[in-house]
């Protein structure tokens, strides 16, 4: 119950922090973000859930939950490569900014938390971060990181991942609706 109340938290925190970004500030329009920052936050989304499954390969035993594991490895792996081939295409380089200094300790405090668990409960508190981390990310994704992005070719690969982001998030619901009715 604590594992599950904080992802449920750390979700939370990460709508929270996202919807504040993009929400207007008082009368004023929201942050913009230039593409070199949009690039960056889409590189660093992908390598948190690569290094998160890195982490479940690691202390997982079920045959299921390593295999959304290895998926979230490979997929996460590509777009990230379909992000650096682009940006360098395009010439720019990825710039730091505050949204992926964000993620970047919401998933060092995710990491630390994973870490503390073993067996069953990793594989839940694992699979509940998944669930939480991809609804979080395609709702970044869609209401901040698409909307922000000025090139349209930058534009079209955040569009051509949201599927993709969907149907890890459906995987992993169907994973947690398993390891749930254990």
């Amino acid at each position: 119950m604590k594992a599950l109340k904080s992802t449920t938290l750390w979700a939370m925190g990460i709508l929270l922090y996202f919807a504040l970004l993009a929400a207007p500030a008082t009368a004023q329009e929201s942050p913009k973000l230039s593409d070199a920052e949009v690039a960056s936050v889409a590189v660093i989304a992908n390598q948190i859930d690569i290094d998160q499954a890195r982490l479940a390969q690691e202390r997982s035993e079920n045959e299921a939950v390593l295999q959304f594991a290895q998926t979230m490895i490979n997929d996460h792996e590509a777009v990230i490569k379909q992000a650096t081939d682009l940006v360098q295409k395009l010439g720019v380089t990825p710039q730091e900014n505050a949204v992926g200094k964000q993620l970047q300790a919401n998933a060092a405090k995710t990491a630390k938390m994973l870490q503390t668990k073993s067996g069953a409960a990793f594989d839940k508190a694992y699979v509940d971060n998944e669930v939480a981390y991809h609804q979080a990310v395609i709702s970044a994704v869609k209401d901040l990181l698409i909307p922000e992005s000025e090139n349209e070719e930058l534009r079209g690969l955040l569009e051509s991942i949201v599927p993709a982001l969907q149907a890890h998030l459906e995987h992993a619901q169907m994973l947690q609706n398993q390891l749930n009715e254990k």
